[in-house]
């Protein structure tokens, strides 16, 4: 085998890589090394912006597997034939830590799923939880404000955190999930998977249904709690990605099975509470579980940076027979997603390996798209960067992605539609009763540690408030633990 030889990013070959040209022995530098000044120019370079949430992740290749049908419900092609294979790729991540942070902490865990389908990549950006915090992305940097470093004492500040769920008691069913036995996953292997969403399917006959993702892990639920995770954060900060790259290269390949809850379109008007509202769950008595097919995990990035620090995913990537609701925080993330991945890798990230739809004819776009930095994909000789033509450019199909969502009523800064039993607490309650005794007593003892290091008495009385409101017992038994651990 010939021995590679190391290049300059021009390609020329590289002489000497240990010493700088210098202006005799011992002497200066010399301006004319263009390896050395490459070199450091380059690295200077290497990081890009990480993600303001969700910058701590780790990703694998997989395939979608469909096992039922659900061709009544939706014309999407990669879900159209029991036994059809589509090539995935998914980022698991935490949310409010930094690129360096540790993985075992209590957070939310993202679960952004690629699918590179024949009709371009369906992008599914869901988190390990069913819920989210608040239901208005006009909230949403104030509520990433909160939960990040404090801006004087360049640390998470409990008083930040509780002061803003104070103010937003939305937020109460998604604490009880964080604050209970799921709060810190074991892995990403032994969690679930949610689109948390509401989305819409569209059947080949044009009927619309609204829809929710469950990912349910096939390795079982397991979970950390706060002492061991802290045990864990000391032996390996990477412990999730440890775990995830490990288990990959054993043969020990990671499954979901993905089953989907559906409400016709025309029930969701008088559903008793918003079925778009992203801090509520269906009730699986309403709408039960139905099985769709199973996602496997079986290859991992070969590098790291390349096709998971580089992965974009935007909930707007839709294709024929998914499309959005009017669910307000997916709204929001339609246009924020895809805007975030512009600034970060720039405006022609989807031309990256990893986000390119690879299985579309051609295996890339067709558009008009042009130029940008980093542009690879500028059209064949002869293209033109304008439509319409009359040059056999692609052209529209004239065919809707979804069905459209009616609307009615006057434009202005409307508070979410109220439904008959439409309430912050209600869900919160019973996500509580059904827990076990040492559940509870786990959920009260997280709550009540990071609520009892809060300044200010005020704050701490509207988040008891919240509490009661879910179930009396909760709330009296999270005001004791208070209360006991501010009088040590």
């Amino acid at each position: 085998m010939s021995k590679r030889v190391l290049t300059t990013e021009s390609g020329a070959p590289v002489a000497d890589n240990q010493n700088s040209a210098t202006a005799g022995v011992g002497g200066p530098i010399l301006l004319q090394d263009q390896h050395l000044l490459e070199k450091l120019a380059r690295f200077n370079r290497e990081r890009i912006p990480e993600r303001v949430v969700h910058a701590r992740g780790s990703g694998a290749y997989g395939y979608f597997e469909v096992t039922d049908d659900v061709t009544g419900f939706t014309k999407a092609n990669f879900l159209g034939e029991v036994g059809k294979r589509t090539e995935t790729f998914i980022r698991f991540s935490t949310v409010a830590d930094s690129l360096g942070g540790a993985d075992a902490v209590r957070d939310p865990r993202g679960f952004a799923l690629k699918f590179y389908t024949e009709e371009g990549n369906y992008d599914l950006v869901g988190n390990n939880t069913p819920v989210f915090f608040i239901k208005d992305p006009i909230k949403f940097p104030d509520f990433i404000h909160s939960q990040k470093r404090d801006p004087f004492t360049g640390k998470q500040e409990p008083d930040n955190v509780w002061d803003f769920w104070a103010h937003a008691p939305e937020a109460t069913h998604q604490i009880t999930w964080l604050m209970g036995d799921r709060g810190i996953p074991a892995s990403y292997r032994h969690m679930n998977g949610y689109g948390s969403h509401t989305y819409q399917w569209t059947n080949a006959k044009g009927e619309a249904f609204f829809v929710k993702y469950h990912f349910k892990t096939n390795q079982g639920i397991r979970s950390l709690s706060s002492e061991q995770a802290a045990e864990t954060v000391g032996k390996d900060a990477n412990s999730h990605q440890t775990d995830l790259l490990q288990a990959i290269e054993r043969g020990v390949n990671p499954s979901w099975t993905l089953y989907v809850q559906i409400m016709p379109a025309a029930e969701a008007a008088d559903y008793r509470f918003n079925p778009f509202d992203l801090t509520k769950v269906w009730p699986h008595a309403d709408y039960p579980l139905q099985r769709v097919g199973r996602l496997v995990l079986d290859r991992n990035p070969d590098n790291v940076f390349a096709e998971v620090e580089q992965a974009a995913f935007s909930p707007n990537n839709f294709v024929p027979g998914i499309g959005p609701s009017p669910d307000k925080m997916l709204q929001g993330r339609l246009f924020a997603y895809a805007d975030a991945h512009r600034y970060r890798l720039g405006v022609n990230h989807t031309q990256l390996p990893v986000n390119a739809p690879k299985a579309v004819p051609g295996g890339s776009a067709d558009n008009y798209g042009r130029d940008g930095l980093m542009a690879t994909r500028n059209g064949r000789r002869g293209d033109k960067n304008y439509e319409p033509n009359s040059y056999s450019g692609p052209a529209q199909t004239d065919a809707a992605l979804s069905a459209p969502l009616a609307i009615h009523g006057y434009t202005g800064t409307h508070a979410a539609p109220a439904h008959v039993k439409d309430d912050d607490f209600f869900q919160a309650g019973e996500l509580y009763r059904l827990m076990s005794d040492d559940e509870k007593a786990r959920l009260i003892a997280n709550i009540a540690g990071g609520l009892s290091q809060v300044s200010r008495d005020d704050v701490i009385e509207k988040n008891l408030a919240h509490f009661h409101a879910a179930d009396a017992e909760y709330g009296k038994r999270v005001e004791e633990a208070v209360r006991a651990l501010r009088e040590d």
